[in-house]
């Protein structure tokens, strides 16, 4: 990382992200490195190094990452002080809610929340039924075919959330597969893409995309949440507010979805059990996989950046005005202190509160509407193929991301087996 011209830091000039501070995006499979949890164990909040002579704190204790996330008075989450002197309006700049305080993110989330009740949520169901359905059909289709295999990645895990944001956002046909290879580009920060600056370009290339889609929409409003947006709320937003909202739910809604369901379905080619109860338990047993997997498998593996408003003391550290803290949301979710067995996927661990969807202010948006797509997709993976097993026993065929925020697979080989007619 450099400085701009101006003296300002820019990291979308960082290459290569220092090797000591890459430990909380590693995982070993789908478990976090050890590092994560020694340091856990010794100081759940460590001073783990600084960028550009600014020190960067990790908490990744459940306490403390609950305390972090809740706090909109000590921490900013506006980082366009590490832009430099780069334009920071139109798709070069940030935006959305993740990067945003009060008051503007109260007026944009509050677009947003009407849209994401549960009544107004189950206007989606059917919907998603259909696109679940349309997905397994697909894969049973190409596993008689051929061999009988078929890659879980590309054909459940990508298939589903995709097509269910882009219905969503009321997306058009011809943009979406160019979509599909941004939303993994910008989560990825090793040094084959670039760093930091490789996935900034690739959220700029995302952003342009939708900001253009919302200027088409100002004339022709389309059927989906932008032109819906477009029509209550058009004349308040300016066509990069309303591109910047619907990035984020792009982020939140497809990338984040696509690997909890390829994770997911590998998880539970494991666990036999939970597999079953997605098949034929009750709603209330298939909620506490659904929960349970989302603590365990947390794919974004940290929360957005915060940064310290004034000197404070943070569980007996005192961090200095401008230090960044980052939360590990994956390293909370496996804290000893907060629930028994955390490096199990175990089912009793339900009524333990997770941060897959972080908290406080930023919390995600669309939880809820992640876990109706995660019910029906898993649910539907289950009944219709009751005997999927692994295709492979070597966990390199499977592509486990190197270095990434949003963690995942790249391939998920499977035999379907024995399918069944939908319930």
């Amino acid at each position: 990382m450099r400085k701009s011209s101006g003296g300002l830091p820019d990291i979308t000039t960082l290459q290569r992200v220092p090797e000591h501070l890459t430990y909380p995006l590693r995982r070993d499979g789908v478990d976090p490195v050890a590092a994560l949890a020694a340091q856990r164990s010794a100081d759940p909040v460590h001073a783990i190094g600084d960028i550009l002579g600014i020190k960067i704190w990790l908490v990744s204790g459940h306490e403390e990452a609950k305390s972090v996330l809740a706090d909109a008075t000590s921490y900013s989450n506006d980082i366009r002080h590490l832009l430099g002197n780069r334009k920071q309006d139109g798709a070069e700049g940030v935006g959305g809610l993740g990067f945003t305080d009060a008051p503007d993110h109260t007026r944009l989330r509050g677009v947003l929340t009407p849209e994401f009740t549960m009544r107004r949520l189950r206007r989606l169901e059917e919907g998603i039924d259909q696109i679940v359905e349309r997905a397994l059909d697909d894969m049973e289709a190409e596993a008689r075919a051929g061999d009988g295999t078929v890659d879980l990645v590309d054909r459940f895990g990508f298939q589903i959330p995709f097509q269910v944001i882009c219905e969503l956002l009321g997306m058009p046909e011809e943009v979406r597969e160019e979509f599909h290879e941004l939303g993994i580009a910008r989560f990825d920060i090793s040094d084959e893409a670039g760093g930091a600056g490789g996935a900034f370009g690739a959220a700029t290339e995302t952003r342009t995309f939708l900001i253009d889609t919302v200027t088409a929409q100002r004339t022709d409003p389309g059927d989906g949440l932008l032109g819906e947006i477009i029509r209550t709320h058009g004349e308040e937003f300016d066509d990069v507010e309303l591109g910047g909202l619907a990035d984020g739910l792009f982020l939140g809604g497809y990338e984040t979805s696509a690997a909890m369901l390829s994770m997911g379905a590998y998880v539970l080619t494991q666990n036999p059990e939970a597999y079953r109860l997605l098949r034929e338990g009750t709603p209330a047993e298939v909620n506490g996989v659904v929960e349970e997997m989302l603590r365990y498998l947390c794919p974004v593996q940290i929360a957005f950046p915060r940064f310290a408003k004034e000197e404070h003391e943070l569980f007996g550290h005192t961090v200095a005005k401008g230090d960044v803290v980052i939360v590990s949301l994956s390293g909370a979710n496996r804290d000893p202190k907060a629930m028994p067995n955390p490096e199990q996927f175990d089912l009793r661990n339900t009524e333990t509160m997770h941060f897959a969807f972080g908290h406080g202010m930023h919390r995600c948006v669309g939880a809820e509407l992640a876990r109706m797509e995660l019910r029906a997709a898993l649910v539907g993976l289950a009944r219709r193929f009751p005997d999927l097993q692994m295709a492979t026993e070597d966990l390199d065929e499977l592509g486990f991301r190197n270095l990434s925020i949003v963690y995942g697979l790249d391939r998920l080989p499977v035999r379907l087996a024995g399918a069944t007619v939908p319930a």
